[in-house]
């Protein structure tokens, strides 16, 4: 099969772990006779030094003419980078906001699983643990608080700041039609999450929800309170299967999931529009202190490159090859700083590798 990828390499350690992805994906190309061709999109800080804006309609073009694309994080220190003395819809995060706009990534798909091998990694007691977690969280990606209207005015004397919540009906079916088909192919359990007990935009959710949930009778589903389950997620993170929730809460939550698992550098991420196009990127950030050491962990930009393989091209089987060579690499002791086991843990076996090397582990596996 011959695919186009854009490729967005970022800022900070973005062009480090991206290149350990194009790397795996080039050996699948070379194990399974596919062609991948790869055209560099610029997004994010990089193209504000280069255009003076951080997304151009060329970039915009690009990305559309793509059959997915790769990315890296994006920004920078937001204390001291000049990127963050412009206004906000020139700085970094602007860029990412308009490209899922222009391409209707409604869906984000981020995934939170415990490795076994990094279960010394993980913050909760073993008797929380258990034998591990495998959770989905399904986050509305291009509506609420951070798409509405907003305003900062002086009302009466005192400076004020306005932002508008905004959900219509059709934004929330077709992301709780989404989050639905994901459980049908897991273990069928959706937990909805809001906050009905204050907000109106969350009644409309909870409601449609409801109605969505009907056309799907062999999966469970339940409405849980934004506050509870961000305490659930550390309480029992095993009891959830597939979180569907609207756009600021997936944000805070699928953070907090990330860090139950040990390291937000191992956790992938997909967009997805009502096509099969898909932007796929690491769940962290851009870690500008890390940047240039060949320390930074890219093992969620190249599991983000196997959920494109098995979410935009359907290439289930190579996917499942890359996944599992991330698995024998950690099952075999290679880990990144991040992932190394804490002082005073048995390090047996285990061994302190940078970026790079890890790509070439994983290589080495497919």
């Amino acid at each position: 099969m011959n695919y186009k990828i854009g490729v967005i390499y970022g800022d900070g350690i973005g062009p480090e772990v991206v290149r350990e992805a194009q790397k795996v994906l080039d050996k699948i190309c070379a194990t399974y006779g596919h062609t991948f061709t790869y055209e560099e999109i610029l997004m994010g800080g990089c193209s504000i030094d280069a255009t003076g804006v951080p997304l151009t309609d060329q970039a915009i073009a690009q990305a559309k003419a793509s059959d997915a694309v790769l990315m890296g994080s994006i920004g920078g220190n937001t204390a001291t980078s000049p990127w963050y003395k412009l206004a906000p819809e020139l700085r970094p995060e602007a860029g990412l906001l308009k490209l899922r706009k222009e391409l209707n990534l409604f869906a984000n798909l981020r995934p939170a699983y415990l490795y076994q091998e990094l279960k010394g990694a993980c913050p909760l007691r073993d008797d929380i643990i258990g034998d591990g977690f495998d959770m989905m969280i399904m986050r509305e990606l291009t509506g609420g608080l951070y798409f509405g209207e907003r305003s900062t005015k002086e009302i009466d004397g005192v400076m004020t700041a306005c932002d508008s919540l905004t959900y219509n009906e059709n934004e929330i079916r077709r992301i709780a039609k989404r989050g639905f088909d994901i459980a049908m192919k897991r273990r069928k359990k959706v937990t909805s999450v809001d906050k009905a007990n204050v907000l109106d935009s969350s009644r409309l959710w909870r409601k449609v929800v409801e109605e969505v949930a009907m056309d799907y009778p062999e999966v469970s589903y339940e409405h849980m309170l934004v506050d509870n389950c961000a305490m659930q997620l550390v309480k029992d993170p095993k009891q959830f299967d597939v979180i569907l929730t609207e756009n600021m809460f997936g944000d805070i939550l699928s953070d907090e999931a990330s860090m139950v698992t040990g390291s937000i550098g191992m956790l992938s991420s997909a967009s997805l529009n009502e096509t099969k196009f898909g932007l796929y990127e690491p769940s962290g950030g851009s870690a500008p202190d890390i940047a240039g050491k060949g320390i930074a962990n890219p093992i969620a930009t190249i599991l983000s490159a196997a959920m494109m393989l098995r979410y935009s091209f359907d290439l289930d089987k190579e996917a499942d090859a890359v996944e599992s060579a991330v698995k024998k690499a950690l099952a075999d002791g290679y880990r990144t700083i991040d992932i190394m086991p804490r002082e005073g843990d048995n390090l047996d076996g285990i061994t302190q590798v940078g970026t790079d090397k890890m790509g070439d582990i994983i290589c080495s596996y497919i």
